[in-house]
């Protein structure tokens, strides 16, 4: 017992080179190895060993005095880790053999029996589901509190009228809020498909070793319920080598990303000198080191730039999974590498582009002062037109002809006569000018949801009330 306790290795020798006869080359050591990054797993891994060690002890594979051990050691290793007193040993390759290595070290023979009908291939495959699990979890909560923040300013500026873009061109007419809570759409969207990732990924692959499961009476459904997944896995080929929940998760960070690299591009626009419809607290901002007069968005062509790198980890995770043979395979290793990465990246911009929001000021008057510039009235013009009987594009043709010519004139369509407008089609009466204006338009939209100033009131209670329930 004395002699285990001093070292996991015998010989020198992990036990897997005893198979090789000679120990690693130093260079194979550094190219092998993967502490370096999945020691935050390390809680996942302790976690699973427990419920493991609990299992093996209710089949009689562990004794209760060895399961306690095992136990209380195991928590011991994991608050030396939480409080960084835990020596990482690249020798040891990965968080598993890390912690066994220490828990062999500490209690010695009882130690060994832990990893009794396991495999590193099942024991990573769990440990990444577990992870993914939480990570999920805290990633929604970033992405609630993201929603809050533009529910808040939407309802700030629900009466307020901006001009709609299409081809960013001027199209027509929205309430500010309409704007701000199409990100929240966007962001329910994201907070939907993460859910369905951890539903599908929420199923437990303990048990299935290497590849072929255990000749040894193994209880999967006992790990699968103290570990709290929904059920087990049905097939130990497959347990052991699938990885499509973490390509599943990194393309929902992939939207996630796209999405606030969308509102990153619109607020980088928004706070031109050429727009002017925002101004981005100086906090989240950057100067020039030349020019003084600057106020550079930095954060949020950040947000915008770190959608390359989320998008890069997808087609890495792609790349890995594309033609590997059945079973497990060492490439699969690299899964971490692009799953924490992107799960880092998404927290950070999610964080960030909620400081901007909550940060962010819209220049009202100096929408309001060129509203009515580009025409955002003219599909009004052309509905008016078929309240009056006039087939759509007929009516389409009218108005396209009616604003190339104030566009000639430098006038807007309310400022065209009601003779002029009659010249255009006789059915048109005084009552064409209350839907002229960018106001009227915004204020006259029936259907649900539009972007109306009234229905925009509406849709922020909707969401204070729903997100309120997350």
């Amino acid at each position: 017992m004395a002699e285990a306790q001093k070292s996991p290795l015998r010989d020198g020798l992990r036990h897997w080179e005893h198979r090789l006869g000679k120990a690693t080359d130093s260079l194979a050591v550094d190219f092998v190895e993967s502490l370096s990054f999945d020691r935050r797993l390390y809680k996942y891994d302790i976690v699973g060993s427990i419920a493991h060690a609990e299992m093996l002890s209710e089949q009689k594979l562990l004794t209760k005095d060895e399961l306690k051990q095992i136990k209380d050691a195991l928590i011991e290793i994991s608050r030396q880790i939480g409080e960084g007193k835990f020596k990482f040993d690249k020798k040891y390759e990965d968080i598993h053999m890390a912690i066994e290595a220490s828990l062999i070290a500490k209690i010695g023979e009882a130690g060994k029996k832990l990893h009794t009908g396991r495999s590193r291939n099942d024991q990573v495959a769990t440990d990444m589901r577990l992870w993914m699990r939480d990570e999920i979890e805290i990633i929604q909560a970033k992405i609630v509190s993201l929603q809050k923040a533009f529910v808040k300013l939407a309802e700030k500026y629900a009466e307020a009228i901006m001009p709609g873009y299409t081809h960013l061109q001027r199209a027509q007419p929205i309430s500010v809020a309409a704007y701000l809570l199409s990100f929240v759409e966007q962001l329910n969207r994201d907070w939907l498909r993460l859910k369905n990732s951890r539903l599908l990924l929420n199923v437990s692959p303990l048990g299935s070793g290497a590849i072929a499961g255990s000749s040894l009476p193994l209880d999967r459904k006992k790990t699968c319920g103290l570990l709290g997944f929904s059920d087990i896995t049905y097939n130990t080929v497959d347990s052991v080598s699938n990885r499509d929940f973490c390509a599943d998760f990194i393309f929902g960070c992939c939207l996630i990303s796209a999405h606030l690299s969308k509102l990153a591009e619109d607020l980088i626009i928004f706070s031109t000198t050429e727009f002017d419809f925002i101004r981005i607290d100086d906090a989240f901002c950057t100067s020039s080191s030349m020019m003084p007069q600057k106020r550079n968005p930095d954060m949020l062509e950040l947000i915008r730039g770190k959608t390359g790198s989320v998008y890069g980890s997808l087609m890495a995770i792609l790349t890995i999974l594309k033609a590997q043979p059945s079973g497990y395979n060492r490439d699969l290793q690299e899964d971490k590498v692009h799953c924490f990465k992107a799960a880092d990246t998404i927290e950070a911009c999610v964080d960030m582009a909620r400081a901007i929001v909550e940060n962010t000021v819209f220049k009202t008057d100096k929408i309001s002062a060129g509203l009515d510039k580009g025409f955002l009235d003219a599909t009004s013009l052309a509905e008016y037109l078929v309240k009056k009987g006039i087939p759509f594009r007929t009516a389409h043709g009218i108005v396209g002809t009616l604003v190339a010519q104030c566009e000639k004139e430098g006038k807007a369509l309310a400022d065209v006569t009601i003779e002029q407008f009659k010249k255009s089609c006789n059915v048109i009466g005084e009552d064409v000018y209350q839907c002229l204006g960018s106001k009227n338009v915004a204020c006259s939209y029936a259907t649900a949801a539009a972007a109306s100033p009234a229905l925009m009131a509406e849709q922020v209670n909707y969401w204070k009330k729903h997100l309120a329930e997350r």
